[in-house]
């Protein structure tokens, strides 16, 4: 159920929850919502009273929110770590190549955003799904399948079955930290915790310590999921 209050800058959406043991609330920048998870029992009052006294901690979140930085001709975006210009070349074929530090995309103006929107999706499920089956081997397990997504706010998950789903902008990323994301997903073919015994696979398909992985992308994950958008 979405809907607006006084005391909130953004309409919020609350859902609840039979496993959450606690409140929890997010700001979805795409979509200029906030989104609360509660326990199944709390009253819609008393969820919607909760985010009211949250304002300062989701005015800091709205003030700290990168401005988006749309695909378009002369746009500068970070693929794999490295900063590439798209340059529209209308006289080339529909498409997008990547020629030194260029990417260039053919076809009419109009299609420029939608074109490397699709070629970097697609480079994304490459990567991620060969780098998966790699460390899988490594971990002596199965990954039933490989998808990619857009997700608010997570970087990857892995369910019982051996599904594994990434965020696509992880292809934005230097190829370290899609390495630890990969890690951390099939270290849960292993675990489906986050024990002891979890990261120490974790550490191990990884190739040694995490934290530092951990705390470089959460410092550029703003900006990250600020690319293609308006």
């Amino acid at each position: 159920m979405i809907s607006e209050h006084p005391g909130l800058p953004l309409p919020i959406a609350v859902t609840r929850m039979r496993r959450a043991r606690r409140m929890r609330l997010r700001v979805d920048h795409d979509r200029k919502l906030l989104k609360l998870t509660v326990p199944w029992r709390t009253s819609p009052r008393k969820a919607i009273d909760w985010a009211v006294e949250q304002r300062s901690w989701i005015d800091r979140q709205l003030e700290k929110a990168p401005a988006g930085q749309p695909f378009a001709d002369g746009a500068q975006i970070p693929v794999e770590g490295e900063w590439l210009t798209i340059r529209h070349e209308p006289a080339m074929r529909r498409g997008v190549g990547r020629s030194g530090d260029m990417l260039l995309v053919g076809g009419p103006s109009a299609s420029v955003s939608g074109a490397v929107d699709r070629w970097l999706k697609a480079l994304a499920r490459e990567r991620l799904s060969a780098l998966t089956a790699t460390v899988a081997a490594n971990a002596g397990v199965t990954v039933r399948a490989v998808s990619i997504g857009d997700p608010v706010s997570r970087w990857g998950s892995c369910s019982s079955s051996g599904n594994i789903r990434y965020c696509w902008r992880l292809i934005l990323a230097p190829p370290e930290l899609l390495r630890f994301v990969v890690a951390h997903e099939v270290a849960h073919r292993l675990h489906m915790d986050h024990s002891p015994a979890f990261k120490q696979a974790e550490e191990h398909l990884y190739g040694g310590p995490v934290a530092c992985a951990r705390s470089e992308l959460r410092r550029l994950g703003p900006s990250l999921r600020a690319v293609g958008r308006s």
